[in-house]
């Protein structure tokens, strides 16, 4: 007699149509989550950005974050500008510029470090650092958050600029903990030698980039410290 050939599940299929579901289902939490949580973790990294900005720019009170357009003038930053468009300018109780702070990043040794530095065109100096993200080893590159003496190096690290103001004099560099001779070097870490040359290679590209655009630009930065600054 020929063989049955009704239509019936394969004896697998019960197994194959919960794993199906299970992976549906898993799918729409991840997406809920994300959906739910990405609005509270995007505030949560501005307040803390906004932190940092103040952190990095002592005396100042306010800021105002602007980027920087095709016409090599700094506008109202948008929502959809990246951050390496942006500068976060920083005023004093007068409206006075004190200075700008800007983010930056770079390889480390482990991965990404992503920093804010503020920079005082008056002094062409970057007076202050602070690490966003960081997966550097712990007890050792995690280092360059936690150090007073490495975080004292950015309280007025000189970044002067050369007579044509287009770009900086003495590039920023690590040198072996307690050999800095020049205000434009960064006594590294003992132990941690790689993330401290990280950290300086990170400010030596983005200051050449955004110093001599800030230091030309002061005059119109200063004017964006009116009384909605900081809104």
């Amino acid at each position: 007699m020929p063989a049955d050939r009704s239509q019936s599940p394969p004896a697998s299929w019960p197994l194959y149509r919960a794993l199906v579901g299970v992976g549906v289902v898993c799918g729409l939490l991840i997406v809920s989550v994300f959906v739910l949580t990405g609005p509270v973790i995007a505030r949560n990294e501005a307040a803390a950005l906004q932190q940092a900005v103040f952190r990095v720019l002592p005396g100042a009170v306010a800021k105002a974050s602007l980027a920087l357009g095709e016409d090599g003038h700094f506008r109202p930053a948008a929502a959809d500008d990246a951050a390496h468009q942006m500068v976060h300018a920083g005023y004093d109780a007068n409206g006075e510029l004190v200075g700008v702070a800007i983010e930056a990043q770079g390889m480390g040794y482990q991965d990404v470090i992503r920093l804010l530095y503020g920079y005082a065109p008056q002094a062409q100096a970057i007076v202050g650092m602070q690490v966003l993200a960081s997966k550097e080893t712990p007890g050792l590159g995690d280092k360059i958050e936690k150090d007073p003496a490495f975080n004292a190096n950015f309280r007025a690290l000189a970044v002067p600029l050369s007579a044509d103001g287009l770009a900086p004099r003495q590039p920023i560099e690590a040198v072996k903990s307690g050999t800095k001779t020049r205000p434009s070097q960064i006594d590294g870490i003992t132990g941690a030698t790689i993330s401290s040359k990280a950290v300086a290679a990170i400010l030596r590209q983005s200051s050449t980039r955004w110093v001599p655009v800030v230091y030309r630009l002061q005059a119109e930065l200063a004017q964006q410290g009116g009384p909605d600054a900081g809104q």
